[in-house]
């Protein structure tokens, strides 16, 4: 635990230095592909265990709700997009992990929910846990585009999902805190496609002027 030997100054000192060695290039693919599934209707499934859990959760959330622009709200024809946290259906959850084993709960849910070009954001720090692989690798048999959030190593996960976003550090508080950095931008940027605005604006414009 850094911060355990670090004062915040250094604490934060030490973000900065990880943030440098971001793959910033597959957040946006990231981004890209949030978009792409809003587009075409296609939904987005997000897992995680503990705090990578509560960061699937806080994303979901933001995703449904903070993609849209706040005038759409009561607009019951506004297109959303169909995103669903798979660490929240905990009737569910229980009821697999008692009956069948832990590792099994996110990839039932799937099989349930999931169509071929779906999309599985599984977030993982150590890259190891067997519920999120089973899920990915599930996943991958069936056709889902998957993406593995990672730390420390990058785990089984890194080399399993088709695509990854890795914070190459062995610290799960800082790692999780990145990811959850790293998810509000994305949201940001998914909120500029759906609403043509923001660094999006200009490309949406110069789209609708070739096809006039």
């Amino acid at each position: 635990m850094l911060g355990a030997e670090l004062t915040p100054q250094e604490y934060l000192d030490r973000c900065n230095q990880e943030f440098a060695k971001l793959d910033l290039v597959q957040s946006e693919r990231l981004g890209e592909e949030i978009y792409s599934a809003y587009e075409d209707g296609r939904f987005v499934f997000i897992c995680g265990n503990g705090g990578s859990g509560s960061n699937a959760s806080h994303f979901c959330e933001d995703l449904g709700k903070s993609s849209l622009d706040p005038k759409d709200f009561t607009n019951d024809d506004v297109k959303r997009l169909k995103v669903l946290s798979l660490t929240d259906n905990t009737p569910y959850i229980l009821a697999w992990a008692n009956d069948e084993g832990f590792d099994r709960v996110f990839v039932e849910q799937l099989k349930n929910f999931a169509s071929p070009d779906d999309v599985l954001i599984a977030i993982s720090g150590s890259g190891n846990s067997q519920n999120i692989l089973n899920a990915v690798e599930w996943g991958n048999k069936h056709r889902l585009r998957t993406w593995g959030i990672t730390g420390y190593s990058g785990g089984a996960l890194q080399q399993l999902a088709a695509n990854n976003i890795h914070v190459p550090l062995d610290d799960m508080g800082m790692v999780e805190s990145i990811h959850l950095l790293l998810f509000h931008w994305i949201l940001n940027d998914v909120y500029a496609r759906v609403n043509k605005t923001g660094r999006h604006a200009e490309a949406a414009e110069t789209r609708s002027s070739s096809v006039a």
